[in-house]
């Protein structure tokens, strides 16, 4: 799956959570400061290239949606990230939260039982 850049990554939450969109209404979703408006276009229309945003004409406007599922793509990048940052291992990933981030007992406690839950 292709990585997605900053800014494409930004259009596509956008695009999620609207489910269709105008790029105004794309570019009212965005941070200050936010990009030009044919910085929005190009990139949407580069989605478009690449198969992850389909679009219906209105005359010479388009309303764009998303065709790259949220659940996939955050599915290949929390792949990448672990894979990146934890050599691949759940356990590791694990680790680094109750190590480093100081996982309270009762949220491990609820992980186990959620683990626990699945094996049966």
């Amino acid at each position: 799956m292709k990585r997605l850049t900053h800014k494409e990554e930004e259009i596509m939450t956008i695009l999620w959570r609207l489910e269709k969109a105008f790029v105004n209404d794309i570019l009212n979703e965005m941070d200050e400061p936010t990009p030009p408006y044919n910085t929005v276009s190009s990139i949407v229309r580069k989605l478009v290239a690449d198969g992850l945003v389909g679009y219906e004409a209105f005359g010479k406007t388009h309303r764009y949606f998303p065709i790259l599922k949220k659940e996939d793509y955050r599915a290949n990048a929390f792949r990448r990230f672990m894979d990146n940052y934890f050599s691949g291992s759940p356990a590791a990933l694990l680790s680094y939260f109750v190590e480093e981030e100081k996982l309270r007992p009762e949220e491990i406690d609820k992980l186990l039982e959620d683990i626990k839950k699945r094996d049966e």
